[in-house]
């Protein structure tokens, strides 16, 4: 499995032993007979037809995938992040800007083999990374797809860019496999983040998986191309009225993972979904709130913002 990437890079999922790699897929398919892929600990029997939040068996099931060129400087660099969006979500957030893909069944059952053959694609086409957009409750299909494609040639970095609402125990059987960990941190206070993604426990959650993100993979490392290799890269959105407690989500960063985590803090927040039925979620944010979040980064010390 050790096979040289471009510039001597070589990504983490090519240096872990086979062996070890087939235990994880193994431990992560068992999961799904009684899934606590993710904090909602459903507890269903994915493998017989049962689902639960996620809504979602035991197969692939992607919504599409492409070279994608609006993601974070590091990831698109000049040929594009090869990103694959996996249908529905571990979290129900109402302001969801996929929500046709989160909320409605927007996209197709594929194969093990199908999802392979698109990691393989997208590396042909000269993408940096493959970019797993929302993999949580799809990580046993991952893991056993990847193997196939490590044995066809696939030999570049692996994103997992995800909603930050993550069980421990899935993360922790993603070391080795992951380089570049891209969680949200959408909330530090429990209140919005229940009635806007119904997840109360969302804080505590995320920022226990966000520690363990860093601990697998450190600081984003960087090469001189401006091309990611290897890190922890985090977004947070910034909602109206303060909604994502932005405040309390930058000192976390700062004083309980690094000054020097990359940080996005997104200005993008437009009503979607069923935005409009909750103000202040019906608006965007102003110019004003923005510059407050982008001072508040500062102010804590935040060294690597976008």
């Amino acid at each position: 499995m050790d096979k040289e990437a471009n510039n001597g890079f070589i990504a983490a999922y090519l240096k872990l032993p086979e062996e070890e790699f087939r235990k994880k897929i193994h431990l992560a398919e068992e999961i799904l007979k009684s899934c606590t892929l993710c904090p909602r600990q459903c507890k269903v029997d994915r493998t017989s037809g049962e689902s639960g939040f996620c809504r979602t068996g035991d197969k692939p099931f992607v919504s599409s995938w492409n070279p994608h060129f609006g993601e974070e400087a590091p990831l698109v660099g000049s040929r594009g992040s090869g990103t694959i969006f996996f249908s529905h979500c571990n979290l129900g957030c109402l302001f969801c800007q996929n929500w046709t893909i989160s909320h409605l069944d927007e996209g197709n059952i594929i194969s093990f083999i199908e999802l392979a053959d698109i990691m393989l694609t997208l590396q042909n086409y000269g993408c940096h990374n493959i970019n797993f957009v929302t993999p949580t409750h799809q990580v046993p299909m991952i893991l056993r797809s990847l193997g196939l494609a490590i044995e066809k040639g696939l030999k570049v970095p692996l994103v997992y860019n995800c909603g930050g609402y993550e069980a421990i125990e899935t993360i922790k059987l993603l070391d080795g496999v992951i380089d570049i960990y891209m969680p949200d941190f959408k909330y530090s206070d429990s209140e919005p983040a229940k009635k806007y993604s119904g997840a109360k426990d969302y804080p505590s959650v995320a920022k226990a998986a966000i520690k363990e993100m860093h601990r697998q993979v450190g600081d984003l490392v960087i090469d001189n191309r401006g091309i990611a290799l290897r890190g922890l890269l985090v977004r947070h959105l910034v909602l109206p009225e303060g909604l994502a407690g932005t405040e309390e989500a930058v000192r976390f960063i700062v004083e309980e993972i690094s000054p020097d985590t990359y940080t996005n803090i997104m200005a993008q927040y437009y009503p979607c979904y069923k935005a409009e039925e909750h103000p202040p979620l019906d608006r965007r944010i102003t110019n004003e709130e923005f510059r407050k979040a982008v001072k508040a980064a500062r102010d804590a010390g935040l060294k690597r913002l976008d």
